[in-house]
């Protein structure tokens, strides 16, 4: 969320970096957010005044108790009922006021960085590098969910039967790869200077809040009713959430956390060719790092990260680019955000696996998650968070590029974690 007094004292600059989003109505709702802010500074004089007066009657009624002057304190006592009244309706307003700024600051996305391009759609991403070749296929090649079949590694239809679409059951050397992803990427993440962590996969609502999941995704979450929580679409949400309402040291930074989950997302309105097999699921697995940092070192962490991120792909040997996310395709909380792609050979095509993004104070002001610097100032940290890695499509393209006519062979950093070589 936007900081109030930043969008006061510097309208036109976030007037223009919310424009890289392409937003219809982001000056219309500024406009409306400043002028309730007027309203609730000038209700909140008119309080103040009205206190004080309450506060100098009182006094001057005690003085004419002590003198003797009963008759002209009990006509100021009426003066004094006069304010309380008034105190009260203006506590109402300012409630009010207070509530209505606070209900449409949440709908006011990020500002992206400047540097950000503006495009409306993923078509207008910057590709920022690629690495790899990509591999040629023998022919009889297979798309994985041919493959997941004729290995009997992934069983689809068994995940319709127990649970519906998108919840596949992973058996024998695919429960075996999937485990052995997770421990590698772990194993990596702790290696970079990551603190792993095991947060719980339901989530409250100021959670959701928090990390700006709720309200812009509330209809992308799995929502358990009757105690209220939410199943966590990623480890962002809880890991991130560890340092609500948290005041740092400014010695505490970096921050880097790293876990393992079961992501969970509806994915409401995903049909097509796009969406088969592993390409997008309703529950799949995810080791996910997240950083909390000094605002003046996140746009280094962000490089950091993405560089780390990409360093995965290259152990897996897999082909991969790196797009720098325009305005209009970046998710809500985040001022500049990177992709990174894998090469699905038998779908030749790309398949994200990770984004990487730099929220700056926009998550922080929601969490409170504040530092205390050098001077004993108080700030809003910045957080950042990375895929390191998505499980579903990284399988997708490891199956797919690795394919050979006796099996499929796994990239050589896997096999002491696999405990085999080959899906035969």
């Amino acid at each position: 969320m936007l900081q109030l007094n930043y969008i006061r004292d510097n309208k036109e600059e976030v007037l223009k970096r919310l424009a890289i989003r392409n937003l219809k109505d982001a000056e219309s709702t500024i406009n409306s957010i400043i002028e309730l802010d007027n309203s609730r500074k000038a209700a909140q004089k008119q309080a103040d005044d009205t206190k004080a007066e309450a506060n100098t009657i009182a006094r001057q009624i005690g003085d004419l108790m002590k003198s003797g002057k009963k008759e002209e304190a009990e006509k100021m006592k009426l003066r004094t009922g006069e304010l309380k009244n008034t105190e009260k309706e203006l506590d109402e307003k300012l409630k009010a006021i207070e509530s209505e700024v606070h209900k449409l600051l949440l709908t006011v996305p990020n500002t992206p960085h400047l540097s950000i391009p503006n495009g409306k759609s993923s078509e207008d991403n910057q590709v920022v590098m690629e690495h790899g070749n990509k591999p040629s296929l023998h022919a009889g090649a297979k798309p994985h969910w041919e493959l997941t079949t004729q290995y009997d590694i992934i069983d689809f239809e068994l995940g319709v039967k127990l649970t519906g679409a998108g919840f596949p059951v992973y058996k024998g050397k695919g429960a075996r790869l999937q485990r052995a992803l997770i421990n590698f990427f772990l194993d990596r993440a702790i290696a970079k200077g990551y603190n792993e962590v095991q947060p719980p996969i339901l989530v409250n609502e100021d959670s959701g809040y928090g990390t700006g999941q709720l309200p812009d995704k509330e209809g992308q979450m799995y929502h358990a009713t009757v105690d209220n929580l939410y199943l966590i679409p990623t480890a962002e949400v809880p890991v991130t959430n560890i340092y609500r309402d948290v005041i740092l040291k400014e010695s505490d930074f970096p921050i880097k956390n790293c876990g393992y989950t079961p992501c969970f997302r509806r994915e409401a309105g995903s049909y097509g060719k796009d969406v088969r097999g592993l390409n997008r699921l309703h529950q799949f697995d995810k080791v996910e790092i997240v950083q909390i940092v000094h605002p003046q070192k996140s746009y280094e962490v962000l490089e950091d990260m993405k560089d780390y991120v990409a360093s995965l792909l290259k152990e897996l040997e897999l082909p991969f680019r790196v797009l720098k996310l325009c305005g209009g395709d970046m998710g809500f909380a985040s001022a500049w955000t990177y992709d990174l792609e894998v090469w699905s050979a038998a779908q030749q095509r790309w398949l994200e696996v990770s984004s990487v993004s730099n929220f700056e104070t926009f998550q922080t002001n929601r969490l409170k998650c504040r530092f205390k610097d050098e001077k004993g100032k108080t700030q809003l940290a910045h957080s950042l968070n990375g895929s390191a890695l998505a499980l579903p499509r990284i399988v997708a393209a490891l199956l797919e590029n690795n394919q050979t006519e006796k099996g499929i062979k796994l990239p050589k950093v896997l096999v002491p974690y696999c405990g085999f070589e080959m899906i035969d």
